[in-house]
């Protein structure tokens, strides 16, 4: 006979909070809209990305992960006029409206979820703590693409909540949306941008040339909703739930005599 026992558990109203489900189809398109030609007249063709990685693979030179050894031999030096370089052009319009990387989109989540309480210059809070992100008059971001394949759910399960809590400073029209891809296309996004490894990127407001790709997302990918965060800013006292369920027990074990 099978021996049972009750067990109280609490449930926690902070629940896993699961990613926009997105339909493979709709995935595809979207990543041919991002990656891939886009007709904008009969003799018009356009890249969303591909303006970015020849930027980067014609003016910037690729890092071979050495550091600069510097020479204090001043008769080692090469003439000045030998070593001046070409000027290197601005970057495409397009660069100041993508951010690339984990960190950069993650802060740049952050200033906004504070946009509220810390006034509208919070946006720009995140270029005054690196380089890299330093980019005048940012504007807020309308979608996030993570590729989720071949990554531990560990290092991007954070976008959902902070997507949801960043749009509540956003009209629910221009929300923003979060697009997971679940197949492998690291290296796709890669070579679209230039860059060895790409995991996320993010699209600002008002992109150049992105108003397609923008609009297909917001037809096709809903808005993520965060259930415990509505009943927290509505200040209803909730009680606390106290679970009983009835758990199997082992066979007991007989003494040794």
């Amino acid at each position: 006979m099978e021996r049972k026992k009750i067990v109280h558990t609490l449930d926690t109203p902070y629940s896993v909070i699961t990613w926009p489900r997105i339909s493979q189809d709709d995935q595809d398109a979207i990543l041919e809209l991002l990656c891939h030609p886009v007709f904008l007249t009969p003799t018009c063709m356009c890249r969303l990305l591909a303006p970015l990685g020849l930027y980067r693979r014609t003016f910037i030179t690729p890092s071979k992960g050495k550091r600069k050894r510097f020479n204090n031999d001043p008769s080692s030096e090469t003439p000045a006029s030998s070593t001046q370089a070409p000027p290197v052009p601005p970057p495409p319009e397009l660069a100041a409206h993508v951010d690339v990387g984990l960190s950069a989109i993650s802060r740049t989540l952050q200033a906004m979820s504070g946009k509220n309480e810390a006034g509208p210059s919070s946006i720009d809070a995140p270029a005054k703590r690196g380089k890299s992100d330093s980019k005048p008059n940012a504007k807020p971001y309308t979608v996030v693409f993570v590729a989720r394949s071949g990554q531990s759910p560990a290092f991007n399960c954070h976008f959902p909540q902070m997507v949801a809590v960043a749009a509540q400073s956003q009209l629910a029209d221009k929300a923003i949306r979060l697009v997971g891809f679940s197949k492998a296309c690291e290296d796709r996004l890669s070579a679209a941008l230039g860059i060895p490894r790409v995991s996320s990127i993010a699209l600002r407001e008002d992109a150049p040339q992105a108003k397609g790709l923008v609009d297909f997302v917001r037809e096709h990918v809903a808005p993520i909703e965060v259930p415990w965060l509505q009943e927290a800013q509505s200040g209803r006292f909730l009680e606390t739930k106290i679970d009983a369920v009835a758990t199997k027990v082992g066979t007991k074990k007989p003494k040794p005599s």
